[in-house]
């Protein structure tokens, strides 16, 4: 008995990336996720800002607010201080902050009244 090849009528989705592991092209939405039926990645979407060029880094604040130099921001939540007995406590204002590419994902260069200059992560302040 001779069988003819089934053909399956498949539509590529254009909006969809292709998956970043093997460059199949038949990745498809999962809830949030995007999944690859031919090697079984799963990667998350990037977002559509995401699409700006790699040198314009954009740093967000906790709430998702987009910060620049010379902004004023308070602190979200109470920190630890290395060789410092007291913290700095949450609600603590820090103004003129300039952005940099720091340590450890500590994006915020400042001067802390009471502490001296440190870095901050962008996680852990809002804007004011």
């Amino acid at each position: 008995m001779i069988t003819s090849p089934r053909t399956y009528n498949v539509q590529v989705n254009e909006n969809i990336p292709p998956c970043p592991e093997c460059a199949g092209v038949y990745a498809y939405e999962m809830g949030t996720l995007l999944v690859c039926p031919e090697c079984g990645h799963e990667w998350a979407p990037a977002p559509a800002e995401a699409t700006e060029e790699a040198g314009d880094k954009v740093i967000r604040d906790a709430v998702g607010n987009v910060l620049a130099d010379g902004d004023t921001v308070t602190v979200v939540k109470s920190l630890k201080v290395k060789g410092h007995p007291a913290g700095i406590k949450a609600g603590t204002k820090v103004r003129n902050i300039r952005l940099v590419d720091g340590p450890d994902g500590h994006d915020i260069d400042c001067k802390v009244d009471g502490f001296g200059q440190m870095h901050l992560k962008s996680s852990v302040v809002k804007k004011a």
